[in-house]
This record gives C-alpha cells, sequence and structure tokens, in this order.
C-alpha cells in the first residue's frame, strides 16, 4: 500500500516508481558529468529514501514519498 497526499491509502499496482528525489542541475552552467550523474547515479541505500511516485491508475499526479528500500514500507514524505 502506498499512501497518495490526494487519493488517501491505495494499492501498489495503482502507481509507478520515478525514482529517488534529487537537485537538478542548473542547465545555463552544469557540466556533461554532471547531467550524467544527475540522470544515472543513485544512492541506492539500504534503509529510507526519499522517492518520486506517479499515480498511473488514480489521480494521475506525482508526488514524493518515502520507502524503506529493505522492507518497502512506504510513509508520507513529511512523514
Amino acid at each position: 500500500m502506498i499512501p497518495c497526499p490526494h487519493c488517501g491509502l491505495r494499492n501498489v499496482s495503482e502507481f509507478r516508481h520515478l525514482g529517488e528525489t534529487g537537485a537538478r542541475p542548473d542547465p545555463s552552467s552544469a557540466t556533461a558529468a554532471a547531467w550524467r550523474s544527475y540522470l544515472y547515479d543513485r544512492d541506492n541505500v539500504a534503509g529510507w529514501t526519499t522517492e518520486w511516485w506517479a499515480h498511473s491508475a488514480g489521480c494521475r499526479r506525482c508526488f514524493t514519498a518515502r520507502r524503506h528500500t529493505v522492507t518497502n514500507e512506504t510513509r508520507p514524505a513529511g512523514a
């Protein structure tokens, strides 16, 4: 179950995982290496991480949520 901030607690099958959150480089000054790191490098922690999710079979909105990568427990991003 994933807590959608717009629809409430819903089945995971309604969602699409969009990846870890991260700061986007400044397009006017970022190097190719900075863009490569932003697009492909991930922390891949064993524990709590903040991720982007899309409620593709519900409200169709994107939001962030916290997920424990070992247990797959999910929480709202502010919790």
